[in-house]
């Protein structure tokens, strides 16, 4: 990591999923065909999605999440003690129907499309959640490899259901411990392997912070288990992660990805507000890196990232993945100059908002507009190399 340019080009995780990809998902979920067989596959996907990255210019690849079914419902088949249930059978178990049934009426995605993990017994690895994946992306680039994996408090926070979990952790607090070992199981092995910067996904604070116990919740994961207040709910969030991560400074990268969902390509059914209410919390936690969606206005003033602590690192999302509309290269160059007034140039990545394929069968761009946004942050890269000359 220490060979990179200034401002790398990165990207958030997920690229679109081929067809072929997608049928094997669904075999697979249906056992009619085997571990082998899918991933021979998917490893042909990976292979393509890290030729797109290369094609576009990016310096710290993924493997574009090509084997998940979605950013976080892939964890189920590697983890004992979870079930995954599609949104609409969710709805027998949650406590509140009322404000569950509100939730997949503001969703712009059918109820029986998106599946979420859930506790039904006691938590463990059957058998890592990416390693496998990290080992054969290495084998294939001389790359920097970003790694991406559910962050602590998503995974506490929902797959934690009152009438499925309780028999086996009594509260989300206490299923934070296993999870906290597992992630911490996860970092060591991959840091063993030699990966040096691994992103952990935390889509759900935004709302938390912007949205009160008692209203209507718009992100899909972030009501299904009870809510406390939203101090409350951060604490616990920065207790996680630096559970997981305490150890680990030094010997591998950590960043923190933070946005307002990815499910539709309506902005209306999105999350909007500022960074504000997170910043203190931001601030405390032992992450080096923020990956923050800034391309969309729904994500308010760039100019609050500067009461991040300074040795904070900015990831910080200069196109949107969602829209089909490429972002000029002066775009992405205002908005790095905005931050650049408050961080060194040093301490800026260039990423999008948020994955391109969050959800499989949801891609939210075609492969052929991802490329040419990834091409436009490359290019302003360049630009800004130019202004910025130095290594990292």
């Amino acid at each position: 990591m220490d060979k990179l340019p200034m401002f790398p080009v990165t990207v958030v995780g997920s690229l679109p999923r081929p067809d072929e990809v997608l049928k094997a998902l669904r075999k697979k979920s249906k056992g009619a065909i085997g571990a082998g067989e899918f991933n021979a596959i998917a490893d042909k996907a990976a292979l393509d999605a890290l030729r797109l990255q290369d094609d576009a210019g990016v310096e710290i690849v993924s493997d574009g999440e090509q084997r998940r079914d979605s950013f976080f419902s892939f964890i189920a088949e590697h983890l004992e003690g979870t079930r995954l249930m599609t949104l609409a059978e969710m709805l027998d178990f949650v406590e509140d129907k009322a404000a569950f049934e509100r939730l997949l009426s503001a969703l712009d995605v059918p109820a029986f499309a998106l599946k979420n993990p859930v506790i039904i017994g006691k938590l463990k690895r059957r058998h890592p959640l990416v390693l496998n994946d990290y080992l054969f992306l290495r084998k294939q680039t001389a790359k920097p490899i970003k790694v991406t994996l559910p962050g602590p408090y998503l995974m506490a926070r929902s797959m934690w259901v009152k009438a499925l979990s309780q028999s086996f952790y009594p509260d989300k607090e206490s299923l934070g411990n296993d999870v906290v070992r597992i992630l911490r199981e996860e970092l060591a092995e991959l840091c063993d392997a030699g990966c040096q910067f691994v992103q952990f996904d935390e889509p759900v604070l935004t709302e938390v912070a912007f949205a009160g116990p008692n209203e209507t919740h718009t992100f899909m994961c972030a009501a299904l288990s009870e809510k406390s207040s939203p101090h409350e709910e951060l604490e616990f969030a920065v207790s996680l992660i630096n559970r997981v991560v305490d150890g680990f400074e030094g010997r591998i990268k950590t960043a923190m990805h933070v946005c307002r969902g990815n499910w539709s390509q309506k902005e209306s059914v999105l999350l909007r507000g500022a960074y504000d209410p997170l910043i203190p919390f931001f601030s405390r936690m032992k992450v080096k890196q923020f990956v923050l969606e800034y391309a969309t206005d729904r994500a308010g003033s760039i100019d609050v990232l500067a009461g991040l602590p300074a040795d904070k690192e900015i990831g910080l999302g200069v196109v949107d993945p969602r829209t089909p509309n490429v972002e000029t290269v002066d775009f992405i160059l205002g908005k790095v100059r905005t931050l650049l007034k408050f961080r060194p140039p040093e301490q800026i990545y260039l990423n999008s908002d948020c994955g391109f394929g969050t959800f499989s069968d949801r891609p939210m761009n075609t492969p052929e507009i991802a490329a040419k946004k990834l091409r436009a942050m490359r290019q302003a890269a360049e630009i800004l190399r130019a202004e910025y000359p130095g290594k990292r």
